[in-house]
């Protein structure tokens, strides 16, 4: 059997296991806390160095009778521990350059003057579907600050998104369009046999100006390699398909007036005094890419 001196003994034991564990939590939190202070310390003199660091304004007294004010710049006597962390932490050279925000590499980022923190987040928010339609939206992002969106910004490169070779995935990046829209604007463009100008867009059902002037400073059209739309030699059956023609009643109007001139007085002008397509449609075709009928 123990005796109540053993059980003693194990109780003491028991207390100075216990008070010697808490000790060692105490120590490592101590040390752990001490290496972050140290860390941030350093993160802030390296992050708040400049080349040259201090700006000195003094009166130039050379002169008496014409005392001037004299602005250097140039290093100042920082304390040894100061000077210990600059020189194990050398400047880094930064670069400017022309830049897409949304396809520049990690390495890139560090080279225009971000930490490679602030580099991988912003290849974080990225790689989560994040997208940056305009510069300002760059801007917003918390790992840029001011000063280094004011140097940068003129560097900043976004391509605009061309509507007639823009895929899936260019539409839907942009601001208000989803995927219904995105089918809707590829459904358009193959009717109309290709974008002719931006407005266009507004001929899609519920996309409305408040839609387009969301995002009309992001898009633009290329009608070169377009094929313009064949209005003075199509079938009735082909020119219906048309959204600006819509029907079968119109197309054969418009191959009636066509049977009954003489190509030198096809016009789209022609076809609306004719009363064969309307004041709306004659305004939308005329800035269309359409064949010239001279050409048949």
């Amino acid at each position: 059997m123990r005796s109540k001196e053993n059980d003693k003994t194990d109780a003491k034991l028991s207390e100075s296991f216990i008070k010697g564990v808490i000790a060692l939590v105490f120590l490592i939190i101590g040390y752990q806390t001490a290496l972050f202070m140290h860390n941030a310390a350093v993160l802030k003199i390296v992050a708040g160095r400049d080349e040259p660091d201090t700006v000195f304004v003094y009166k130039d007294n050379e002169i008496q009778e014409n005392l001037r004010t004299v602005t250097e710049r140039r290093n100042s006597v920082h304390p040894p521990i100061v000077e210990s962390v600059r020189k194990t932490y050398p400047v880094r050279q930064v670069k400017s350059f022309r830049f897409n925000p949304n396809t520049v590499t990690v390495e890139e980022l560090c080279l225009l003057g971000f930490s490679i923190k602030q580099a991988e987040s912003i290849d974080k928010y990225r790689k989560k579907g994040g997208r940056f339609s305009r510069k300002s939206d760059f801007a917003k992002s918390y790992v840029v600050s001011d000063s280094v969106y004011l140097r940068l910004e003129p560097f900043i490169d976004i391509p605009l998104v061309e509507l007639n070779a823009a895929d899936s995935a260019d539409l839907d990046a942009l601001p208000g369009i989803g995927a219904w829209f995105v089918s809707k604007i590829i459904e358009h463009r193959k009717a109309l046999g290709g974008f002719s100008y931006k407005e266009q867009l507004m001929d899609i059902r519920n996309f409305d100006i408040e839609r387009y002037e969301g995002l009309c400073d992001l898009v633009e059209v290329d009608t070169v390699g377009l094929s313009p739309f064949r209005l003075w030699s199509l079938p009735a059956d082909s020119l219906m398909r048309h959204p600006y023609i819509k029907n079968y009643e119109t197309a054969h109007s418009i191959v009636l007036y066509r049977e009954t001139n003489p190509p030198d007085l096809w016009s789209l002008q022609g076809l609306r005094e004719a009363g064969v397509i309307s004041q709306a449609d004659y305004s939308r075709l005329e800035r269309c890419h359409v064949e010239r009928p001279h050409l048949f």
